[in-house]
């Protein structure tokens, strides 16, 4: 019988798949991965903004990532070049939350956690929070598939639908920014980017329709987690680190597997 933190960390994982999965599929289509980068990378400054004011760590991680995602969507705007403008605010967000921790008097922080994750301290409470924010990012997901879906093909055709592409892409802002709001303790703010691309990139050399992608990046996702958590069990490594790599090894799998076939 699994012991109840190795039972919380699983289901921690489930969780992060059920997210990750499909919304990655569209970071993957429209080629977003940096985008996710610098988000991901301003949850280390949410984290220290919510240990100085004493908040919620989640709110804080969301708080800085819509942050981030909405200044990175005004300064591209501009004119600035997206991939300039990804590299400063990704690593320029990143050690401002760094030395942010490090001025921090009277509370001790793990970075290690936060940058790699700490599955396996996931409490029942953390636990209710990842799953709320999981099931929510599904829901909008499920909610706005077809028009995400459109925008995300061509957005000229988006817009002779009727559709708006600004509220899509904001949708799909506010669901990246959740994702790495509850992914952030299960596999750290260097790792979530890898849960949002390498399962769905494995999936895709296997599906036949986007949504077939979808199912089967969640479906990777979660198989990923569970294999991990496995691996670190018997191998006693660290357990975000062994997610990704399970999941990594799946993604070599399906690039062999068709040409076997």
């Amino acid at each position: 019988m699994l012991d109840d933190f190795l039972v919380r960390a699983a289901l921690a994982g489930l969780a992060v798949a059920l997210a990750a999965g499909p919304l990655g599929c569209f970071v993957v289509w429209r080629r977003m991965a940096y985008f996710g980068e610098a988000t991901s990378h301003a949850a280390i400054l949410g984290v220290a903004l919510a240990l100085a004011f004493s908040t919620s760590i989640f709110l804080g991680t969301l708080a800085a990532a819509l942050a981030m995602a909405l200044t990175l969507g005004g300064l591209t705007g501009r004119g600035l070049a997206a991939d300039t403008a990804l590299g400063v605010l990704a690593h320029g967000a990143l050690a401002f939350g760094l030395v942010a921790v490090s001025f921090l008097r009277g509370v001790r922080v793990d970075l290690t956690a936060y940058l790699f994750g700490d599955i396996l301290a996931v409490g029942r409470a953390e636990l209710a929070t990842i799953w709320a924010g999981a099931l929510i990012v599904a829901g909008l997901l499920a909610w706005r598939w077809s028009a995400l879906l459109t925008v995300t093909v061509s957005e000229d055709l988006a817009r002779a639908a009727g559709l708006n592409p600004a509220r899509e892409r904001a949708i799909l802002t506010l669901a990246l920014a959740l994702v790495v709001a509850v992914a952030l303790q299960v596999v750290g703010a260097l790792l979530i980017v890898a849960m949002l691309i390498v399962p769905p990139a494995a999936a895709r050399a296997l599906a036949r329709s986007p949504e077939a992608m979808a199912l089967g990046a969640l479906a990777i996702g979660a198989a990923s987690a569970l294999a991990g958590l496995w691996g670190s069990l018997v191998f006693d490594t660290p357990a975000g680190p062994s997610i990704v790599v399970a999941a990594s090894l799946i993604f070599a799998a399906s690039l062999v597997l068709p040409r076997l076939r």
